[in-house]
């Protein structure tokens, strides 16, 4: 009972939660254009968190990507700008996010710096070139190309009245990729095996330099897909665009990683932590409860739920 309790206690709690709203509102939460809604809401932090997932599997972290998802957004909204395409802009970007992913990782791994230290610095540098690149602006109107704001409107019909969102999609595509990456490939059994004990896996044959690199870079790409995404959706891009998505997807880590018995992070775990924080936006923002009680809740439910799976492994 205890074992169980510790393993699914995160999958209860959000039970729970979904309960409480589907009761305390009735007509509106437990609908299927709400739950569109919501996994519309939660696509960008969900990619971030997906990606996410790659660097903390080997007990890493990268506090760069709210930073990278706005420059991103920025370098896309200044290429549309310059006259031009949106395949030409959105390439720009995911180019971007990747060489500042793989910045990270060389930093970390070849220059030996501790990822928290390597990342905060460069979480500073990537928020300074985007008020720099930008002049502090909010870039919107007809910067931004119908093509790429339509995206984030659209999506495939369900009904006459809902459709699936394309934000939605690229999310769960970000999804099934990071899954078959972590659990499939010889490159995610090797990436456990970091987290596990780096020295054991490097006299195992193991070469924990290069694959750390290319983790932080894949880190990278998937804030710049983020800040896209965004972008698209708010149809501007601004250099503080993606500020609070750091926090937002290391706390869905950490959630999903209290499912684990071993406290791995594995990406389907962090699906659940991703939507849990996102009923808890919806169902409190539908219950008009002020934004500052939400960051109360969700940073209570983390130390609580951190702290269950510590002491149940202490007993174990």
């Amino acid at each position: 009972m205890a074992s169980a309790l510790k393993t699914y206690g995160t999958l209860i709690g959000f039970v729970l939660v979904v309960v409480f709203f589907w009761i305390e509102i009735p007509d509106t939460f437990m609908t299927a254009k709400n739950w569109l809604n919501i996994s519309q809401q939660v696509s960008m932090l969900a990619v971030v968190a997906f990606t996410m997932t790659i660097v903390m599997v080997m007990g890493d972290f990268d506090l760069s990507v709210g930073s990278m998802a706005s420059l991103a957004g920025i370098v896309a909204a200044l290429a549309f700008h310059d006259g031009y395409g949106v395949w030409a802009g959105v390439a720009l970007a995911l180019v971007i996010g990747l060489a500042g992913g793989l910045l990270n990782g060389a930093l970390v791994a070849y220059v030996g710096i501790l990822p928290f230290v390597a990342t905060l610095g460069t979480l500073t540098i990537y928020s300074g070139l985007a008020f720099l690149v930008s002049g502090g602006k909010t870039i919107f109107g007809r910067d931004i190309p119908a093509g790429f704001s339509g995206f984030a409107r659209s999506g495939i019909p369900l009904s006459d009245t809902v459709s699936l969102p394309s934000l939605t999609i690229v999310a769960a595509l970000v999804l099934l990729a990071v899954w078959f990456v972590l659990e499939q490939t010889t490159f995610g059994r090797r990436l456990y095996a970091i987290g596990g004990n780096k020295e054991a896996a490097r006299l195992a044959g193991i070469r924990v330099k290069r694959l750390r690199f290319f983790a932080f870079g894949l880190s990278g790409l998937g804030a710049a897909t983020a800040g896209l995404m965004y972008a698209s959706r708010v149809a501007s891009a601004n250099p503080t665009q993606g500020s609070g998505l750091m926090l937002d997807a290391i706390a869905a880590v950490f959630l999903g990683m209290t499912m684990s018995e071993e406290g791995e992070p594995h990406v389907l775990a962090t699906l659940v932590g991703v939507l849990i924080l996102g009923v808890l936006g919806n169902g409190l923002t539908q219950m008009s409860i002020d934004s500052y009680v939400r960051e109360v809740l969700i940073g209570t439910i983390i130390v609580l739920a951190v702290a269950t799976s510590s002491i149940g492994k202490a007993r174990s």
